[in-house]
Parts: C-alpha cells; sequence; structure tokens
C-alpha cells in the first residue's frame, strides 16, 4: 500500500503578500517523503500486530504498554500513569541514548519514578520521537528505528538536521541537566507542532533555574515517608507481575527454533513456485488463493533481521496454493506459493 507522498518543496507567502517555492533540498530531483497521520497510525498498529504474530505472542505489555506500566508499578487507573508522566520533571542525564541527541532522564520526584521491563525481544521498528520508559529512564528517540522501551507517547522532534532555530542553535535540542515536562495534545495539534517546530514556527516554553542539591535533600527527606510508601507499593506489583510471569512461563522467554520441513510440496506441473529469498518469518499475505495476480505484484511481506521484505509475483497469473501461514518461520529457498501461470 503506498503511504508516503513525495514532496519536493512548500510554498512560503512574505508579509507582503508575495509567494515562492523552497525546496527541501539543493539537489535537483531530491524530495522528501510525508506521511498522513492515519497512514502513521496504520504503521504503529501494524508493528503491534507484527510484534505479537511474529517476534513474541502474548508478551506481557500487549495490547497496552500504558496498562502494563499501571499494572507493575501497581498504580490503580491509566489515569494515575498519565498523570504522573504529566506532572514529572524529568531530569536530563545523558544525550545520544539512542541516536540523535535522545535524552535518557529520570523524574526528580522519587514517587514520579515509573518502573518497567523492556521489550523482549526488542521491537523492529519505532517511530521518531515516540517517548518511553525502560527500567526507569524515560527516552524520547530521536530518529525511527528498533527500541524496547515501553510506549507512553509522541513527542515534538529532538533533533534539527535541517536549519537553525531560537530552539535548535546546533542541531540537538536539550542539554546536560534539563528538566523537561509534557502536557497531553490531540493527535491533530502534535501534527501541527511537529511540523512548525523544526522550522522555528512553535515556541517552546523554556524557563531558567537553578538546581539545589541542598533543597532537594531537604526535600527527599520532608516527603521521605511518602516516597517508601510509593516503592513499597511499586515494589510489591513489580514482584508479583514477574511471579506471574514465572507461572505462565513467559519468565524466560527464548525464540522458537522451528526445523524445516522434512518433505516439501512437489510443485505441479504447470505451477510456478514462488520461494523464500531469506530465513524469517511471514510477516502477512498480501493475497487470498484464487486471485489473479500481474507480474511484480506483492505477494506477501516477510520479516528477517529486522527488516521487511516483499515478495513479489514472477509472472502473471492465478494464486494456486498458499504453502505457509502468517506468522510461520521460512527458510531460504523454501516454497511459499504456487502460481498457476498464464
Amino acid at each position: 500500500k503506498q503511504l508516503c507522498i513525495p514532496m519536493n518543496g512548500r510554498m512560503i507567502h512574505d508579509i507582503e503578500g508575495n509567494s515562492f517555492f523552497s525546496p527541501y533540498s539543493g539537489r535537483q530531483d531530491e524530495y522528501i517523503n510525508s506521511i498522513s497521520r492515519g497512514g502513521l497510525n496504520a504503521l504503529l498498529l501494524d508493528e503491534i500486530e507484527k510484534y505479537d504474530q511474529i517476534v513474541r505472542k502474548n508478551a506481557p505489555w500487549f495490547p497496552s504498554n500504558i496498562e502494563f506500566i499501571r499494572r507493575i508499578n501497581g498504580l490503580q487507573s491509566i489515569e494515575e500513569v498519565k498523570q504522573i508522566v504529566f506532572e514529572a520533571s524529568y531530569l536530563v542525564m545523558g544525550l545520544g541514548d539512542v541516536y540523535l541527541g535522545a535524552p535518557v532522564a529520570t523524574p526528580v520526584d522519587p514517587r514520579h519514578r515509573l518502573v518497567t521491563t523492556k521489550y523482549n525481544p526488542a521491537r523492529t521498528w519505532t517511530a521518531e520521537n515516540s517517548v518511553g520508559i525502560g527500567g526507569s529512564y524515560l527516552c524520547i528517540y530521536g530518529m525511527e528505528g528498533p527500541g524496547g522501551y515501553q510506549f507512553v507517547g509522541r513527542t515534538l522532534q529532538m533533533w534539527n538536521r535541517h536549519r537553525q532555530t531560537a530552539a535548535f542553535p546546533q542541531p540537538w535540542l536539550l542539554r546536560f541537566f534539563d528538566q523537561i515536562q509534557f502536557y497531553e495534545v490531540d493527535e491533530a495539534e502534535l501534527a501541527r507542532i511537529r511540523e512548525d517546530f523544526p522550522l522555528g514556527n512553535f515556541p517552546i516554553d523554556i524557563e531558567e533555574t537553578e538546581f539545589s542539591l541542598v533543597d532537594y535533600q531537604a526535600f527527599l527527606h520532608k516527603h521521605s515517608t511518602s516516597i517508601a510508601q510509593f516503592k513499597q507499593t511499586q515494589q510489591s506489583a513489580f514482584d508479583a507481575e514477574l511471579d506471574s510471569w514465572k507461572i505462565t512461563g513467559q519468565f524466560h522467554f527464548e525464540e522458537q527454533v522451528h526445523e524445516p520441513d522434512a518433505e516439501q510440496e512437489v510443485v505441479p506441473e504447470g505451477i510456478e513456485a514462488v520461494d523464500s529469498p531469506v530465513a524469517g518469518s511471514l510477516w502477512k499475505w498480501a493475497v487470498d488463493e484464487g486471485d489473479v495476480v500481474d507480474e511484480g505484484e506483492a505477494l506477501l511481506i516477510l520479516e528477517s533481521m529486522k527488516m521487511e521484505i516483499e515478495v513479489s509475483a514472477p509472472c502473471a497469473g492465478r494464486i494456486h496454493k498458499m504453502l505457509k501461514p502468517a506468522g510461520a518461520s521460512v527458510q531460504a529457498g523454501m516454497p511459499l506459493v504456487f502460481i498457476e501461470a498464464e
């Protein structure tokens, strides 16, 4: 399915009413790919479905990362998770945790330190600027790629590779010991912010403060009782979660190794067999038995080494037989589908 839209540039309108075209690149015929919010959401949902189907079935953090965070921290509701995330002030302890200025940060108030386990195995894809928690640390992914932190949301850019703005005197947004606070927006507003912010058209609130270690230690002492209560509840919930994994066999996850079929089906006369080009997993079918396909049309998608590989029809014809179900492990050279050639 075509999700990306090639874009060469944008129209700029100045205050005098003049309009001119501004290319995204100085190189001729170079463009960026844009994707709709609906298309991006479809990709994210596909990734969730793919992880459950071919990476790890019924993982404890599925189908909802937020529900998993609630449960493993002993919180009463998902709203309580959101309240903690939006009330917390995250102190940046490092940059570049997962590429391009991505911050690793921890809440200043220990009562805001949600803890989680990471995905095991990791996701094969994570959207740029996804916000996740792993262990007791928060990370904002600087670019798309694999990942293992539990999702709590998505935010604006951490890295500006194209231009300098008031927020980006250098390519990275944050510095060591900055403090980050989030507020909730809807999907449409976030899309507008993400479009405007790299261009310098969305101002973020930046407040200069000082962090006093003496004052912080006094804060910890003042709230020591409630901090201890929070940690005790959290630890009890964490232990209970891990105990349930032991009971259900989720504590020690090992990827299943599937032996190749002892006997492969004989290719009937007049039938074209389409083989797997690599070892991996069959992510999903793009056709059904009986469908008529053209040469070069997509038949199925494999997942191998954190990459999606499309397998196309070598000839025009009718789908005679699909040999493997979605989710099955495959070996290089293994027949996947028979086509009755025209």
